[in-house]
Formats: C-alpha cells, sequence, structure tokens
C-alpha cells in the first residue's frame, strides 16, 4: 500500500508556549497571560499561543493517516530545538519531508521513521517536532496498510508485546495545584500532580516551607477524597530546577535534608521529584543528579529523582540512565523527533533498570497523545503524561480512552 499523496494544515495545541527564562527571571503572571519581556530567541510574548502542524498522508485506497507536529511548553529553554510556529515549518515539511514520502509502501515503520530521521536542511536535521509528528503519520500508515493497531505494529517491529493492563497515568494540574489535585483524585489518577513548581518566592518558599506545606496538604486530601483505601497514588512534582536555586545546585547534603521533610510530609505515598536542579548544561546536570541520587540512596531518603532538564535526546538519556543520574528519566517525547526514538528511550531505561517515564508536554495535541498511547502499550513504561492541556479532566480522558480501547481491541 503506497502514500500516494500528503497534505499540512496548521493547528493549535492544548496550551501554550511559555518563555521559561523569562519565567525563572521574574515574569509576573496575570491572569492567563505572563507580563515582562521574552528572552527566549523567538518569543514575541513571555507566554504564546501554541501551534502544531497536522500532517495527513493518503493511501491508494484513500485511507487518511495522519500525526500532529508539536513542541514542548519550554521550547528553546534546556538546549530544546526552537520555536515551532507552523508559518516557519509547514514549507520546510512541504519542501522537503513530504516528497521524500510520497511514492512509498507503508510497509515498515522502522524504516521509513529511520528515512525521516536522516533527513536534512542545509546540513542539519530537521525541527524535533517535525520528526515527531511525520513519524506519527508513518505509524499510522503503516498500521492502517496491514490491517493492525498502532501499537502491534511497533510490538512486531520491536520484538515486545502489548500491555494487557492500563499504564499508570500521570496528571499535571499547572498552577491550579488545588483545585485540580482534586480532579485527580477523584479519577482514580495513579501519579499526580505535577505542580508547577518553577518559582523559589512564589512556590518553593525561600526555605523550601511553601512546597513542604502544599505537600502536607496534597496527602491530607488524597486520604480525605480516595474513594477506597486502596488507591495510593504517587506524588511526582515538577520542581523545575529551584531546589538547586533555593539550596545551591552542588550542596547535595542541604538537598537531601530537604527532600528528606519532603518524603516524611508525603507519608504514607511514594514521593517522586523532578528537576531538583538545574545547572544550565548538559554533563553539569548529569553529574549533579547523579551525585544527589546517590546521596539519597545512601541515606535511605525514600524519595525518587526524576531527570528532565538536559536530558532531552535519545542519546541524552542513555548517557543519563549509563550514570543513574535519577531513579527516573523522563522521555519528554516532543523532544526526541521521531517516535521510534521515545519506544528505543523507555525499552533502554528498563534495560538499565532506571524507571522510565513517557512524558512529553501539555502542549501537544490528541493526536500525538493518542499516537504516544500506542507507544506506551508496546513498550511498557512505569508511568505516561497524560495529555495535552492542564485541565486534568481533557488529557486524562484522552489517554485513559485510547488505552482502554487498545485493551478491549487486543483481548
Amino acid at each position: 500500500m503506497k502514500i500516494v499523496k500528503a497534505v499540512c494544515a496548521p493547528g493549535r495545541t492544548g496550551f501554550y508556549f511559555d518563555d521559561q527564562r523569562a519565567i525563572k527571571a521574574g515574569a509576573v503572571s496575570d491572569g492567563s497571560a505572563y507580563i515582562g519581556e521574552p528572552k527566549t530567541p523567538g518569543f514575541t510574548a513571555v507566554r504564546q499561543a501554541g501551534e502544531s502542524i497536522s500532517v495527513m498522508l493518503i493511501l491508494e485506497d484513500g485511507q487518511i493517516a495522519y500525526g500532529d507536529c508539536a513542541a514542548v511548553q519550554y521550547s528553546g529553554a534546556g538546549g530544546r530545538d526552537p520555536l515551532f510556529l507552523a508559518e516557519d515549518f509547514i514549507p520546510v515539511i512541504e519542501q522537503h519531508v513530504l516528497p521524500a514520502l510520497i511514492g512509498e509502501e507503508a510497509d515498515s515503520f522502522r524504516r521509513l521513521a529511520e528515512k525521516v530521521e536522516k533527513i536534512e536542511v542545509d546540513g542539519k536535521r530537521l525541527h524535533t517536532a517535525i520528526r515527531y509528528g511525520v513519524s506519527q503519520a508513518v505509524l499510522d500508515a503503516v498500521a492502517r496498510a496491514s490491517h493492525k493497531l498502532m501499537c502491534e505494529v511497533l510490538a512486531a517491529e520491536y520484538n515486545t508485546e502489548v500491555s494487557d493492563r492500563m499504564v499508570p497515568i500521570f496528571t499535571q494540574s499547572g498552577d491550579a495545584r488545588y483545585d485540580n489535585a482534586d480532579k485527580m483524585i477523584m479519577k482514580g489518577a495513579q501519579v499526580l500532580p505535577h505542580a508547577l513548581i518553577n518559582n523559589v518566592e512564589t512556590k518553593l518558599g525561600k526555605d523550601g516551607q511553601l512546597l513542604k506545606e502544599y505537600v502536607a496538604w496534597l496527602r491530607d486530601r488524597i486520604l480525605k477524597l480516595r474513594p477506597s483505601e486502596d488507591y495510593t497514588p504517587v506524588m511526582h512534582i515538577d520542581v523545575y530546577g529551584t531546589i538547586g536555586q533555593a539550596f545551591g545546585n552542588h550542596n547535595y547534603e542541604a538537598m537531601a535534608d530537604y527532600l528528606g521533610t519532603l518524603a516524611e510530609a508525603a507519608h504514607p505515598f511514594m514521593l517522586r521529584i523532578e528537576g531538583p536542579m538545574d545547572v544550565d548544561e548538559r554533563e553539569g546536570q548529569m553529574k549533579a543528579l547523579s551525585a544527589l541520587t546517590k546521596l539519597i540512596d545512601e541515606r535511605g531518603i525514600k524519595v525518587q529523582l526524576v531527570a528532565d532538564e538536559w536530558c532531552n535526546t535519545l542519546e541524552d538519556i542513555k548517557y543519563f540512565a549509563d550514570n543513574r543520574a535519577g531513579h527516573m528519566i523522563q522521555i519528554k517525547t516532543p523532544d526526541l523527533g521521531c517516535i521510534s526514538n521515545s519506544l528505543e528511550a523507555v525499552l533502554y531505561c528498563k534495560e538499565k533498570g532506571v524507571g522510565a517515564y513517557l512524558g512529553g508536554t501539555c502542549n501537544e495535541t490528541d493526536r500525538s497523545a493518542q499516537a504516544c498511547v500506542h507507544v506506551a502499550m508496546a513498550s511498557k513504561p512505569d508511568q505516561m503524561l497524560a495529555k495535552p492541556g492542564m485541565g486534568v479532566d481533557e488529557g486524562y480522558m484522552i489517554v485513559y480512552n485510547e488505552m482502554q480501547r487498545i485493551l478491549a481491541l487486543t483481548k
């Protein structure tokens, strides 16, 4: 079954592009907007509408396979590719990507994904968002041509088995960390709440007291609202390097002491802390996170550290996993380019005994989230992000329902 035509359409994402540098530098939130000057190249405002590009591949029999190109909320930060705007990148896809796919047989996802990965423009690889969306469309095309589910195609080509159970879903609250936590608990989210702790003064607290109070509140809220005693979710909080800002990026003893108090506040629930520090470059980040992980283990502190910043590509993930920089690694799907890289990253983490978190961003689309569910069901990570958006209900629904469809169809 050949790909005979291809079309692009501009789209919106489930959230926004945020200038992380400007926010860390003190941009002030004003309702849903931020007031301040952008600091990352390409941004015209600290927060601006998220954009996507839908890539549609038309097969010989008229079926239409599609995927959505999308980039992370904090584009241009932490070593990532620049801001992804549809107007700028639709011409790139139309001129350099689609001609390479038209006429191809939709018979092998791995072969076509590798072809997409190798395309270069002016000596540079395609933007990660392009590789991300086009590879989704390619996977869908192969699945439609072979009359299989996308996860079944992946399992067959990567010698895995499709999961026979739900992958734990991680929901994210945005700044509505109190109201949205209630939604998560009532819906039985297995991992929660993300919490968006991205400012020392207003969210972490200079001595960490604000976050400690929130963790204690969340513990009590779960105990009050949970539907049964069997519901024991994992607390997973992303602190965007603010613990390092407050206590010193290399002051591992002080950070460990503080993390110990958070673990006590979270008891009896497991606590994960994502991005405890951000040292602004890859090797330094790996070494700092590895050192803190080792100290946490030696002291028996009941908290798991999650790698995020500066751990963007498949190569980065292998580097962090090899050096045990974190107990778990976020595989931020749009940052890895082709979704084949996300699947391989999950398998590599599992091989190394490191937790695999198939993540992504609130700034994705319904289609990219569905495609990632198929990656998750074919690779069985420890958890997967509910996406897109920060409203909880919508992203959780999209991911949960797609998993349930797969489970029903593969029984």
